[in-house]
């Protein structure tokens, strides 16, 4: 694997943001984008260690819901 991404999605009731990795077991949060970013990078060195070689780039992929009213 040599990139993960991570879907994000801000928390428009609690505010912060949510992070969630495609296809492996990563869930990670901040109340802001630099906390998040930074939480992202903490989880995937947890998550990937000597014996599974982590991913040497980490995209953020940001999701915004926008809802129409008629």
């Amino acid at each position: 694997m040599t990139e993960i991404i991570f879907d994000v999605r801000e928390d428009e009731v609690d505010g912060g943001y949510t992070a969630t990795g495609l296809g492996v077991g990563i869930h990670t949060q901040g109340e802001t984008l630099e906390e998040l970013r930074s939480n992202v990078k903490e989880a995937v060195d947890c998550y990937f260690d000597e014996a599974i070689v982590a991913p040497k780039v980490i995209r953020l992929h940001f999701v915004r819901d926008e809802v129409l009213a008629r």
